[in-house]
């Protein structure tokens, strides 16, 4: 499908998955909206590199809901309108599951702030706008550590469980102007997990049925599939992991 006049909103576009599903928004016509956190340069590189005009870059810290409000007035100040969000942003970090003293409440704090709420402060600021396209779509990137239970540590397993029974709340909620979806990944080739290098990666995938590494561009093609063709699915957890979850 053309996505010529739609605008869409990649919360967490800079880098790794967020960066490949802006690149595919805008080869398929979407007004692209880059959202970063830290990550101005790579961010404005992105945005330099796409077809199409009038793309735009906006800082947006998902842990702190003033710059989540700001981010989205700025946002439709700019563009007008708001067709598509993905909520990419998200933080994690390597935590055995059996050391419970490990995963201290500061960093649980951290992974609940920027997992569940960040995506909950994205959809509340954008839903107006969303709501007024008629025809809109929300893609949340989740992980089958929701439903897996395993995954870098215990508490972004939870965040990612509550990221996807979120996704199907607001499905009934927000229906029938906006569908909400969940894209669930396994291991990525991106640096999102410390210490993952493409070695640890491929050791993960040889043990899957497709025996290959998932990459960005395998993500950012899902949250295509539920943009322009999946348009009967909403409250929908779509997997894409190379069939990880079955071993």
């Amino acid at each position: 499908m053309n996505l010529e006049g739609r605008v869409a909103i990649v919360v967490g576009g800079s880098s790794g998955i967020g960066a490949a599903t802006v690149r595919m928004l805008a080869d398929g016509g979407a007004t692209v909206a880059i959202g970063y956190n830290s990550g101005m340069e790579r961010a404005e590189a992105l945005r330099a590199s796409l077809p199409g005009e009038g793309h735009s870059v906006f800082q947006i810290a998902i842990d702190q809901p003033t710059s989540v409000v700001a981010a989205a007035k700025g946002v439709l100040e700019k563009h007008g309108r708001a067709d598509i969000l993905v909520n990419s942003a998200g933080t994690t970090r390597p935590v055995p599951h059996a050391d419970l003293d490990g995963l201290d409440d500061a960093l649980l704090d951290e992974i609940m702030a920027s997992n569940v709420q960040g995506p909950f402060a994205t959809i509340r600021a954008f839903a107006p706008a969303l709501k007024a396209s008629g025809d809109a779509v929300i893609i949340n990137i989740s992980s089958i550590s929701g439903f897996t239970g395993s995954g870098s540590n215990v508490g972004y397993c939870a965040s990612k469980g509550a990221l996807d029974t979120m996704t199907l709340s607001l499905a009934r909620a927000l229906g029938p102007e906006i569908r909400v979806l969940a894209v669930s990944p396994g291991a990525v080739a991106t640096d999102f997990v410390a210490g993952r290098d493409r070695a640890a990666l491929e050791a993960i995938a040889a043990k899957t049925p497709l025996k290959r590494v998932v990459e960005p561009s395998d993500v950012a093609r899902t949250v295509m599939a539920c943009i322009t063709h999946l348009t009967a699915t909403t409250g929908a957890r779509i997997i894409c992991d190379g069939g990880r979850f079955l071993v």
